[in-house]
């Protein structure tokens, strides 16, 4: 009998059943932009002011980073930063529901 739970959330789920990763990023520092590009074809986009330390950080240091977790994360070493998968959809979720909210 296998007694391993599975104990992923939904999101962490979907990343992992649909083995989505994050393929590159593309930073815009001129227009506060950070692209996610995944190896879906998705674009997510986030601002790099958001973030205290990418939004304090040098050109260089902003633009060196490493893919970690298989894809699933961003690990910038020079800026102890990190942005997760999981983080970054679960924002571009909230955003587009809120976003998409009317009040009457």
């Amino acid at each position: 009998m296998d007694t391993l739970i599975n104990s992923f959330d939904s999101l962490e789920q979907l990343i992992y059943d649909e083995r989505i990763r994050i393929k590159e990023i593309d930073v815009h520092r001129d227009v506060d932009i950070l692209l996610i590009i995944l190896n879906t074809g998705a674009v997510l986009q986030e601002k790099i002011s958001k973030y205290p330390r990418l939004h304090n950080a040098s050109e260089s240091a902003l633009t060196t980073y490493k893919l970690i977790g298989k894809g699933t994360g961003i690990h910038w070493p020079e800026l102890d930063e990190d942005l997760s998968l999981k983080g970054l959809l679960r924002d571009t979720l909230k955003n587009q529901v809120i976003g998409s909210i009317k009040i009457v």
